[in-house]
């Protein structure tokens, strides 16, 4: 399927949003958020006058964001070595310095101030907050240490349900913290999809430096634009989909197996990306979903022929 770009006649565009409007007005989207975006002032300034647009359409926006760039940043010029073990940063303690002191710190904080900026109302806090996110330390097997780093064991929504109850939009710092109350680092995508599963979201929708998902990973026009769990998995086999985007794939399919509804992979730096992809039939990214007998009327394309993919990672 080609996405094209919907311009013209806003009535139009009324009229093709309205399903959605009606199926999405009142339910949670949990937003994730990579830290390279987080370096653009022009995307995040972008999205989130995107999340501004859909909290007014009565659309509870829970933000979560990660920080890689900005702890390697710190870290280099604290003169730390970077390690890591299957694309997860080995944390030492100094290294969860570093951590908490970008992602905590800089990130979330740049983040509240974009928002403020933008008349967004919302409030900023960490996976320790209110117990929010409760993790453990994962533990040495086969030799393999990561250190500090947790292993999310429960979410309590109770704070970002008061939050999103008042009006507000949560912007949340994937630190964690374990039955002790010390800091732990977890993966911010890990932690997007759990907090979906908590809140038993609608939508989870992963921004990208790329479009969505791609057949081959370095090719942006070979965007696959609908996806199923089965499809996900044989992709993930034949290595279409590998490094960064496996922990977001792996965490979007525990999403949805937690009851998550949908499922997104979109771009952080095309414009309107959000809302063309909430909002329109064409989308903006890729649509994954357990299986197809699970889409809603406003979703049922003609032109739609199979959410499962074949051998090449397109549809069938």
């Amino acid at each position: 399927m080609t996405h094209t770009q919907h311009g013209g006649n806003p009535i139009s565009g009324l009229r093709q949003a309205l399903p959605y409007l009606r199926l999405y007005r009142g339910r949670t989207f949990v937003v994730k958020l990579g830290g390279e975006a987080c370096l653009d002032p022009r995307a995040v300034r972008s999205l989130l006058e995107q999340v501004g647009v859909l909290s007014e359409l009565a659309i509870r926006i829970v933000l979560v964001h990660g920080g890689g760039p900005q702890t390697s940043r710190l870290a280099e010029r604290l003169g730390l070595t970077t390690t890591k073990l299957d694309g997860r940063r080995v944390t030492d303690a100094a290294t969860l310095e570093t951590v908490v002191l970008s992602i905590n710190g800089e990130v979330n904080t740049s983040l509240l101030s974009a928002a403020r900026a933008v008349g967004l109302a919302a409030v900023g806090l960490s996976g320790i907050d209110a117990g929010l996110v409760r993790a453990r330390r994962r533990p040495v097997v086969d030799g393999r240490d990561y250190g500090l780093v947790g292993d999310i064991e429960a979410v309590d929504p109770r704070a970002l349900r008061l939050l999103l109850a008042d009006g507000l939009v949560p912007i949340v710092s994937p630190i964690a913290a374990d039955d002790d109350g010390a800091p732990l680092n977890v993966n911010a995508d890990t932690v997007a999809a759990a907090i979906a599963r908590a809140l038993g979201a609608e939508k989870l929708l992963f921004l990208l430096d790329r479009p969505g998902i791609l057949e081959h990973p370095d090719d942006p026009g070979s965007l696959v634009s609908y996806l199923d769990l089965a499809g996900l998995a044989r992709m993930i086999e034949s290595g279409a989909i590998a490094g960064g985007m496996l922990p977001k794939a792996r965490a979007a399919a525990d999403a949805l197996a937690g009851e998550v509804g949908r499922v997104h992979f979109l771009s952080a730096f095309e414009r309107d990306a959000l809302l063309r992809e909430v909002f329109t039939n064409d989308g903006a990214g890729t649509l994954l979903v357990r299986e197809k007998s699970e889409l809603a009327p406003a979703e049922r394309l003609d032109d739609l022929p199979s959410l499962s993919v074949g051998p090449a990672g397109l549809p069938a």
